[in-house]
Protein backbone atom coordinates (compact mmCIF):
# COMPACT_ATOMS: atom_id res chain seq x y z
CA UNK A 1 0.00 0.00 0.00
CA UNK A 2 2.85 2.58 0.89
CA UNK A 3 4.37 1.94 -2.53
CA UNK A 4 1.02 2.47 -4.69
CA UNK A 5 0.88 5.53 -2.33
CA UNK A 6 4.24 7.00 -3.59
CA UNK A 7 3.72 5.73 -7.23
CA UNK A 8 0.58 7.67 -7.59
CA UNK A 9 1.53 10.82 -6.00
CA UNK A 10 2.35 14.07 -7.16
CA UNK A 11 2.52 14.47 -10.91
CA UNK A 12 3.76 10.58 -11.48
CA UNK A 13 0.44 9.69 -12.75
CA UNK A 14 -0.19 12.27 -14.79
CA UNK A 15 2.80 11.87 -16.41
CA UNK A 16 2.01 8.15 -16.98
CA UNK A 17 -1.09 9.04 -18.79
CA UNK A 18 0.80 11.36 -21.15
CA UNK A 19 3.62 8.37 -21.78
CA UNK A 20 1.36 6.17 -22.65
CA UNK A 21 -0.48 8.00 -24.83
CA UNK A 22 2.65 9.34 -26.77
CA UNK A 23 4.08 5.73 -26.86
CA UNK A 24 0.32 4.81 -28.49
CA UNK A 25 0.08 7.89 -30.68
CA UNK A 26 3.71 7.08 -32.00
CA UNK A 27 2.22 3.84 -33.70
CA UNK A 28 -0.11 5.50 -35.42
CA UNK A 29 2.18 8.05 -36.91
CA UNK A 30 4.36 5.51 -37.85
CA UNK A 31 1.50 3.32 -39.36
CA UNK A 32 0.91 6.63 -41.78
CA UNK A 33 4.03 7.15 -43.00
CA UNK A 34 4.93 3.17 -43.57
CA UNK A 35 1.48 3.49 -45.39
CA UNK A 36 2.31 7.31 -47.47
CA UNK A 37 2.55 5.64 -50.88
CA UNK A 38 0.00 3.15 -50.64
CA UNK A 39 -3.12 3.93 -52.67
CA UNK A 40 -6.31 4.30 -51.04
CA UNK A 41 -4.51 5.31 -47.98
CA UNK A 42 -6.52 7.34 -45.57
CA UNK A 43 -4.31 8.71 -42.70
CA UNK A 44 -5.69 8.90 -39.06
CA UNK A 45 -4.63 10.40 -36.01
CA UNK A 46 -6.19 10.87 -32.43
CA UNK A 47 -6.20 14.22 -30.77
CA UNK A 48 -3.18 15.60 -28.40
CA UNK A 49 -5.61 18.49 -27.67
CA UNK A 50 -8.87 16.04 -26.56
CA UNK A 51 -6.39 14.28 -24.81
CA UNK A 52 -4.90 16.80 -23.14
CA UNK A 53 -8.66 18.37 -22.01
CA UNK A 54 -9.30 15.30 -20.27
CA UNK A 55 -6.09 15.00 -18.42
CA UNK A 56 -6.72 18.15 -17.09
CA UNK A 57 -10.09 17.50 -15.97
CA UNK A 58 -9.00 14.35 -14.45
CA UNK A 59 -6.21 16.46 -12.61
CA UNK A 60 -8.96 18.95 -11.50
CA UNK A 61 -11.00 15.60 -10.18
CA UNK A 62 -8.15 14.18 -8.21
CA UNK A 63 -7.77 17.80 -6.63
CA UNK A 64 -11.10 17.82 -5.61
CA UNK A 65 -11.48 14.61 -4.11
CA UNK A 66 -8.39 14.80 -1.71
CA UNK A 67 -5.99 18.01 -2.57
CA UNK A 68 -4.29 16.82 -5.52
CA UNK A 69 -1.83 15.50 -3.53
CA UNK A 70 -1.96 11.31 -4.57
CA UNK A 71 -4.09 8.73 -6.21
CA UNK A 72 -4.65 7.79 -9.40
CA UNK A 73 -5.42 10.25 -12.47
CA UNK A 74 -8.20 8.27 -14.96
CA UNK A 75 -8.56 10.16 -17.89
CA UNK A 76 -11.67 7.59 -18.49
CA UNK A 77 -13.12 7.60 -22.11
CA UNK A 78 -13.08 9.51 -25.02
CA UNK A 79 -13.93 9.79 -28.31
CA UNK A 80 -10.67 8.47 -29.36
CA UNK A 81 -9.05 6.88 -26.71
CA UNK A 82 -9.86 4.66 -23.82
CA UNK A 83 -8.53 3.74 -20.02
CA UNK A 84 -8.53 0.56 -18.61
CA UNK A 85 -8.55 -0.48 -15.37
CA UNK A 86 -4.81 -0.99 -15.05
CA UNK A 87 -4.29 2.69 -16.72
CA UNK A 88 -3.52 0.80 -20.37
CA UNK A 89 -4.51 3.46 -23.03
CA UNK A 90 -6.48 2.46 -26.11
CA UNK A 91 -7.01 4.96 -29.02
CA UNK A 92 -9.58 4.72 -31.44
CA UNK A 93 -8.17 7.29 -34.51
CA UNK A 94 -11.14 8.99 -35.78
CA UNK A 95 -9.29 12.53 -37.16
CA UNK A 96 -8.57 11.86 -40.78
CA UNK A 97 -5.54 14.09 -41.45
CA UNK A 98 -5.60 17.32 -43.71
CA UNK A 99 -4.35 16.59 -47.16
CA UNK A 100 -4.43 17.14 -50.33
CA UNK A 101 -5.89 13.95 -52.09
CA UNK A 102 -3.91 12.86 -54.68
CA UNK A 103 -4.03 10.91 -58.04
CA UNK A 104 -4.05 7.58 -56.22
CA UNK A 105 -6.88 8.66 -53.50
CA UNK A 106 -4.25 8.76 -51.22
CA UNK A 107 -4.42 11.88 -48.92
CA UNK A 108 -0.88 11.57 -46.89
CA UNK A 109 0.80 14.62 -46.43
CA UNK A 110 4.29 14.12 -45.61
CA UNK A 111 5.47 17.18 -43.84
CA UNK A 112 2.47 17.63 -41.97
CA UNK A 113 3.19 13.57 -40.50
CA UNK A 114 6.72 14.37 -40.30
CA UNK A 115 5.84 17.37 -37.86
CA UNK A 116 3.28 15.06 -36.00
CA UNK A 117 6.12 12.69 -35.31
CA UNK A 118 8.34 15.39 -34.18
CA UNK A 119 5.64 17.06 -31.75
CA UNK A 120 4.77 13.56 -30.41
CA UNK A 121 8.32 12.23 -29.64
CA UNK A 122 8.82 15.65 -27.95
CA UNK A 123 6.17 15.39 -26.03
CA UNK A 124 6.92 11.66 -25.05
CA UNK A 125 11.02 12.86 -24.38
CA UNK A 126 9.30 15.85 -21.76
CA UNK A 127 7.34 13.52 -20.05
CA UNK A 128 9.53 10.80 -19.69
CA UNK A 129 12.82 12.58 -18.35
CA UNK A 130 10.13 14.58 -15.69
CA UNK A 131 9.30 11.20 -14.76
CA UNK A 132 12.92 10.05 -14.63
CA UNK A 133 13.55 12.88 -12.46
CA UNK A 134 10.86 12.51 -9.92
CA UNK A 135 11.64 8.69 -9.48
CA UNK A 136 15.34 9.92 -9.07
CA UNK A 137 14.62 12.09 -5.64
CA UNK A 138 12.08 9.20 -4.55
CA UNK A 139 14.59 6.36 -5.10
CA UNK A 140 17.35 9.13 -3.37
CA UNK A 141 15.18 10.00 -0.82
CA UNK A 142 14.26 6.22 0.42
CA UNK A 143 18.13 5.41 -0.16
CA UNK A 144 18.72 8.18 1.95
CA UNK A 145 16.24 7.03 4.92
CA UNK A 146 17.16 3.23 4.43
CA UNK A 147 21.07 4.24 5.09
Amino acid sequence: MFIEHISNAGALPALRAMISFAAERQKLIAHNIANFETPNFQPVDVSPQAFQAALADAIEQRRALNGGTHGAVSVGRGDEFEQGADGSLVLRPRTPMAGVLAHDRNSSDLERTMQSLVENAATFRVATDLYRARMGVMKKAIGERVG
